[in-house]
C-alpha cells in the first residue's frame, strides 16, 4: 500500500486547484470543447494508474505541465509555489510557443532522449492522452491524414523517451494501435 503524508496530499490538491484556476476559461480543441483542465488531470491519473508512479514531484508536475506553455504564468511562479524540482520537469516538457509548430515538433523528437526520468514519464502520459483525443475526438478541422501524421509523430517522440516504465509503454503502444485502427475506419 502506498502511503503519502498529509503534506504530500495537500501539495497535490493545491496543484490541482492551481491548475484548474489557471486553465479555467480554456477548452480543448476537440469537437466537444472539453474543459482544458481535464487534460492535466488525465495525465496525472495515467501516471498513477498505468505507470504506477508514486513520486509526488512527478504527479504535481503532471498537473502543471501545460501551465507555463498555455497560460500567462511565468516559471518563477511555479518555482515559488511548487519548488525547483517541479519547475524543472514542467520546463522540460514546455514548448516554446514563439517557434513554429513544425519546429516545436522537431524539437520534441530531438529532446525526447535527453529528458529526465520524471519529464519522460509526464511526456509519455501526455502523448497517450493526446493520441486518444486525436484518434477519437479530434478537432473538427483535422483531416484523417493530419490525424495519422500526428500519431506517427507522437510515436517518434515516445520512442526517444527513456523511462523504462512498462505500464506507460504498454498503454502508449495499445492506444497507438487502437488509434490507428480507428483512423482506418474514418
Amino acid at each position: 500500500m502506498d502511503c503519502f503524508t498529509f503534506e504530500d496530499f495537500s501539495r497535490f490538491l493545491f496543484a490541482l486547484k492551481y491548475t484548474a484556476g489557471k486553465h479555467r476559461s480554456q477548452r480543448r480543441k476537440d469537437a466537444a470543447r472539453t474543459p482544458f483542465v481535464n487534460h492535466p488531470v488525465e495525465v496525472a491519473e495515467l501516471l498513477w494508474r498505468a505507470g504506477e508512479v508514486r513520486d509526488m514531484t512527478v504527479l504535481v508536475a503532471a498537473l502543471l505541465h501545460d501551465v507555463v506553455e498555455d497560460t500567462e504564468t511565468g516559471p518563477e511562479e511555479i518555482r515559488d509555489l511548487f519548488g525547483k524540482d517541479v519547475l524543472a520537469i514542467v520546463l522540460e516538457v514546455t514548448d516554446d510557443k514563439n517557434l513554429s509548430r513544425t519546429r516545436r515538433k522537431e524539437l520534441q523528437v530531438l529532446h525526447a532522449p535527453h529528458l529526465s526520468p520524471g519529464a519522460g514519464l509526464v511526456k509519455i502520459a501526455d502523448k497517450i492522452c493526446n493520441v486518444r483525443d486525436i484518434a477519437w475526438s479530434p478537432p473538427l478541422d483535422w483531416s484523417r491524414q493530419r490525424r495519422a501524421e500526428y500519431l506517427t509523430w507522437a510515436e517518434e517522440v515516445v520512442n526517444g523517451v527513456r523511462t523504462y516504465n512498462r505500464g506507460l509503454d504498454t498503454a502508449f503502444r495499445n492506444v497507438l494501435a487502437e488509434g490507428r485502427k480507428e483512423l482506418e475506419k474514418a
